[in-house]
């Protein structure tokens, strides 16, 4: 038996798909953000992984995304994600302790990319 293992990228994916079907509204403000599944552990030693959503907005669009949140958060739930939470990928550009850039640059680059 073979079992496949679900990427966080592919759940990304599948998340913004499912909005697009469900939810194309909140679908259009999701073009401008940088979706991502997030891994958290808990539990000691940290052994049980919960994934959730992170939406990564610009300034301008964080107070629309965060209006659709009720949907979004639905929509995670439905493909086996507990939790949507929106940050702003401007204010962690402009964070002068932030080591992004060196840690992540891909990541980093996506960012500054979705902030203009």
């Amino acid at each position: 038996m073979v079992f496949a293992m679900i990427t966080n990228e592919f759940l990304s994916n599948e998340f913004i798909a499912a909005v697009e079907h469900l939810y194309p509204k909140a679908a259009k403000l999701l073009h401008h953000c940088h979706v991502r599944v997030i891994n958290t552990y808990w539990g000691r030693p940290p052994t049980k992984a919960l994934k959730y959503v992170g939406i990564y907005c610009p300034d301008r669009l964080i107070a629309s995304v965060q209006a659709e949140i009720n949907l979004l958060r639905e929509v995670a739930k439905g493909i086996g994600l507990t939790e949507v939470v929106c940050l702003n990928a401007t204010r962690l550009l402009r964070d002068p302790r932030s080591s992004l850039k060196q840690t992540d640059s891909r990541f980093w680059l996506e960012l500054c990319w979705i902030s203009k």
